[in-house]
């Protein structure tokens, strides 16, 4: 979350800011005066002249897995029928929930992606399934993904109707094929790109459209079961690269090559794209797990702890930082991001509360040049969009359809400046194909209802000196005529652990048909401030302020 970082830094600002403040004094640091801002201890302050980020219009993204329903974590077993390989793809409520994003960007990978072997259409061996082994990486053999099960989970991706197509596919490959194990635990050898390759021309062949290919899963720097050195790895991107560019030779938009879809190190990260050539990687992919595993008896209280929260900066500054510093034309994506590891936990990352950590996160990552960003998962495990056994959304499956349908791509600096900290969390985007400006506040107290009146400046310059003469920037005063749309997120009975999220005050819940229900807002006068609830969400349509960098 960005924060201004001295009062210095705010007269140059003022011209296309809209303040939210809290009632209050500000104090001179904060280099408001009393006559600019008026009486306000703490406030929120968006800056729009100009987007500080972009993402892609679809950065909403989710996770498909291959763990089967032996995959179990600290005695539980919550995977079910959710693996790529056995998914119920006939289900009405899986294909309506999908619909609704109208496409939603899935990433088709996790910790077994190492271990899939792809049948092929001279294939001499048996595609056997995954089996339970203890002493195998991960407990489980090798598998196979049948190109029967391909081309139904193809199918259903690529379904018509009202939405032009149902789901964007990034499929990770087996990054392991070839290698040689190692004394250290790692893997050494260039990869065997034979297989792969296979699967990426039969695709081809049949017609189906994949929008990237990811090398590899976890094996990044210190590695996830084994590790990869950079050298070696990004000679394989390099391969990989060719591969796509020869099978796809002719195509006019060819998909995009994904790597490395581990946890971030700087120096492994660096050494991967100063090696791998020029534009030979389009993407870095990077996985978040900071709340530690799903068995923490403490997940709840980091989810609440702004301090906590604010840790996970660092990692998407130096990863903004390493792509500019390097000159690369890759992007930052986060591949896969499940919050607390080993399939999370019942009733608090499957719950209302996790959507305090996970919003937190959309709206942190996209300040730093995020392109997109994966939930793991849409369905399985206790991280899930979707219940995995009915497939009913989760409470952070409706965070993440309001960001779709609310959040734009441009991304406007909102910071926090005050005396005091502040359980507030604040992000602005550019609204999303209307006009105006959507705010994102997350309130983390459990106490306190806040206020934030809405003043909007009409007379300040842009620069820090006004010439005589020179035009001073504008911005409407909000009246009564003007109106914003509000969207209040609330656990049911003001319990956190609840799987029912209310909107306005309403249960987010399924019809009787399994439709989506519609996500309506409260209209209010713009010029009345804006009431936070404690531990609740609000997604606040602002169209009256309409700043340069929306237009």
């Amino acid at each position: 979350m960005s924060r201004i970082g001295s009062g210095g830094d705010l007269p140059r600002l003022l011209g296309y800011c809209l303040f939210l403040c809290l009632a209050g004094h500000v104090g001179a640091h904060s280099g408001i005066s009393d006559a600019e801002a008026g009486v306000y201890s703490n406030a929120v302050v968006i800056d729009g002249t100009a987007p500080i980020a972009v993402t892609d219009e679809d950065f909403i993204c989710a996770t498909l897995d291959w763990w089967p329903p032996e995959k179990c974590d600290y005695g539980t077993c919550s995977w079910g029928m959710a693996s790529m390989l056995n998914l119920n793809l006939s289900s009405p409520i899986l294909l309506n929930v999908i619909k609704a994003f109208s496409p939603l960007k899935l990433r088709l990978g996790g910790s077994l992606q190492d271990k899939v072997i792809y049948e092929t259409l001279d294939s001499k061996q048996p595609c056997t399934p995954f089996a339970y082994n203890a002493s195998e990486m991960f407990s489980f053999t090798e598998g196979c993904l049948p190109l029967a099960r391909w081309d139904e989970l193809n199918e259903f991706f690529q379904k018509t109707g009202w939405v032009k197509v149902l789901a964007i596919i990034i499929f990770g490959l087996n990054a392991l094929n070839g290698r040689v194990k190692q004394s250290d635990g790692s893997v050494g050898g260039p990869w065997n790109y034979t297989n792969a390759a296979s699967l990426i021309r039969y695709t081809v062949n049949k017609g189906y459209t994949i929008f990237g290919w990811e090398l590899g899963n976890e094996l990044s720097g210190s590695g996830v079961g084994t590790k990869v050195d950079a050298d070696q790895y990004s000679a394989d991107v390099v391969n990989l690269k060719r591969i796509v560019d020869d099978i796809y030779q002719g195509f006019p938009v060819k998909p995009l090559v994904l790597a490395p879809g581990g946890f971030f190190d700087a120096a492994w990260f660096a050494d991967l794209v100063d090696k791998a050539k020029p534009n030979s990687l389009d993407v870095l992919t990077h996985h978040i797990y900071n709340l530690g595993p799903g068995v923490d008896k403490h997940l709840v209280e980091k989810i609440l702890d702004p301090t906590y929260l604010d840790g996970e900066a660092s990692v998407f500054r130096d990863m903004q930082g390493l792509i500019r510093i390097s000159g690369t034309k890759a992007t930052s994506w986060v591949g896969e991001a499940g919050g607390a590891y080993n399939s999370g936990h019942h009733l608090v990352t499957d719950a209302f509360v996790f959507s305090f950590w996970y919003l937190d996160q959309l709206g942190m990552s996209a300040t730093y040049d995020t392109k997109t960003y994966c939930r793991q998962s849409l369905v399985g495990g206790n991280y899930g969009l979707l219940n995995t056994t009915t497939f009913h959304p989760n409470p952070d499956y409706y965070s993440a359809l309001l960001w779709h349908r609310l959040m734009g791509t441009r991304v406007l600096a909102t910071n926090l400046i005050g005396r005091e900290p502040s359980l507030i969390r604040a992000y602005a985007h550019c609204a999303k194909e209307s006009e105006g400006v959507t705010l994102l506040l997350i309130n983390l107290s459990g106490n306190t209802t806040t206020q934030l009146p809405i003043i909007s400046p009409t007379s300040y310059s842009l620069g820090r000196k006004h010439h005589p003469g020179a035009a001073r920037s504008k911005i409407p005063s909000l009246s009564a005529e003007d109106t914003r749309e509000e969207y209040h997120l609330t656990a049911k009975d003001g319990d956190l652990h609840s799987q029912t999220m209310l909107l306005n005050g309403n249960a987010l819940e399924l019809d009787a048909d399994g439709n989506i229900p519609t996500l309506d807002p409260i209209k209010v006068d713009a010029s009345r401030p804006i009431i936070i609830a404690p531990f609740s969400i609000i997604f606040a349509h602002i169209p009256s302020f309409r700043p340069p960098a929306c237009r």
